[in-house]
């Protein structure tokens, strides 16, 4: 799912998918990119995470130390070998991102099984 954001998608991303597991009221708002804005806001001042220069793996994992109840897996690619950053925290709820390094942009990986083309993925390790 692309995240409607220009700055911060970082952010943007991890906030629509805890709305999508924690079933939400506002994650089609949140998804659309309507009333995102103050809970994003939040979260940065919160945090104390900066991402005027992107969202790194210093920005992953400080969010994971953060989100410690979910476990944060940023692929780079849509192939289950190229993980980009683990978490790896002991939990069943997973954020799954996708990372384009050529737009520097975070998406929303909703179903990660349709995503890497209908193949199977074991969530446990990734493969």
């Amino acid at each position: 799912m692309k995240v409607k954001a220009e700055r911060y998608c970082l952010s943007y991303a991890l906030v629509i998918t805890i709305a999508k597991i924690t079933n939400d009221p506002n994650y089609k708002s949140y998804r659309d990119g309507r009333k995102i804005g103050p809970v994003v806001q939040r979260l940065l001042e919160t945090t104390g995470i900066n991402l005027e220069r992107g969202g790194g793996i210093r920005e992953l994992t400080r969010f994971q130390e953060y989100f410690k109840e979910y476990r944060i897996v940023v692929f780079s690619c849509l192939n289950c070998e190229d993980i980009m950053f683990d978490g790896h925290v002991q939990t069943e709820k997973r954020i799954n991102l996708l990372y384009d390094d050529v737009a520097r942009h975070y998406h929303v990986i909703v179903n990660i099984t349709s995503a890497m083309a209908k193949r199977y993925v074991c969530e446990a390790c990734n493969r």
